[in-house]
């Protein structure tokens, strides 16, 4: 990450005149700067966070519409941190003086590099360190979580990622939401119907890059007898090593899905009209392939 700074560049917050306009609080001063990308525009979504000598949160947030920030802290050291996604972040230490402005100037947060890709060939999912679970609203209030415990799957990576594709079969018998009549209500036809389609399919051969280690993993989702097109919002972790020093990769991924565009569309109605189950579920996949054997 380079930051650059207006004036003399250097890393050292630039103390201004004392408020005159701005009434502060004994001992304290203000700290603020704009945070741009590498063609001078503000960076959507950055967030800063001024931490104390200590580690301890003092105060952060999101960056306004220009990409600036100004707070007003007690006079002294701080470490600030500034991110956003798909951008390396910035970090710097400021001392903030009594009744100024330590001004930073303009800091540009340059694109992050992306992990490394893993290797093309054949790869599998590793069940025991990856999760599929998801999140559904109950009676209009609470969420309900649960996961599928039997899951399998193969990642076939293409020389160019973005042809590779991937096929995920789930035992829908395996859904598990900790409460044992629930899980048999979920199974039953009014839901899953696992008795006429035991297995839930995810088939994809379009892998899209949207930057950085952001994918769109797009295929057919086979749901209740049901198929229809669905897209991953995923994120790459990388490549790494286990304990025994075999090569894993890992993803992150969301999707959500609607009931009745599956045809499961049971309901039924509390009093004042509240939904039992929502119409929505969210999916969140948690995964790490090893090469097939």
């Amino acid at each position: 990450m380079v930051g650059s700074w207006l004036g003399n560049r250097t890393n050292r917050a630039q103390a201004g005149p004392p408020l005159a306009s701005v009434p502060l609080p004994e001992g304290a001063g203000v700290l603020g700067c704009r945070v741009l990308d590498p063609v001078n525009q503000p960076v959507p979504d950055a967030e800063f966070l001024v931490t104390d000598a200590a580690g301890r949160r003092v105060v952060g947030g999101q960056l306004d519409p220009f990409g600036s920030f100004l707070v007003t802290v007690p006079a002294g050291e701080y470490r600030l941190a500034v991110s956003a996604e798909g951008h390396a972040p910035y970090r710097a230490n400021v001392t903030v003086p009594a009744n100024e402005v330590a001004a930073l100037g303009d800091v540009t947060l340059n694109a992050a590099q992306p992990p490394p890709l893993p290797a093309p060939g054949d790869w599998e999912i590793e069940p025991t360190h990856s999760s599929i679970g998801f999140t559904a609203r109950h009676i209009g209030m609470a969420r309900v979580r649960g996961r599928f415990n039997t899951f399998a799957g193969i990642v076939r990576v293409a020389d160019n990622v973005e042809q590779s594709a991937m096929h995920v079969v789930i035992d829908a018998g395996s859904i598990d939401t900790n409460v044992r009549t629930r899980d048999g209500h979920l199974k039953s036809a009014d839901f899953l119907d696992v008795d006429r389609f035991p297995t839930v399919e995810f088939y994809s051969d379009r892998f899209t890059h949207r930057g950085g280690s952001r994918w769109g993993v797009t295929g057919a989702l086979s749901l209740h007898g049901v198929t229809r097109t669905v897209t991953l919002d995923t994120e790459y972790l990388g490549v790494g090593n286990g304990t025994e020093g075999e090569v894993r990769a890992a993803c992150r991924a969301t999707a959500e899905l609607r009931r009745d565009d599956f045809t499961m569309s049971w309901q039924s109605m509390l009093a004042r009209g509240i939904a039992m189950v929502g119409t929505s579920i969210t999916v969140d996949l948690d995964i790490q392939i090893v090469p097939k054997s």
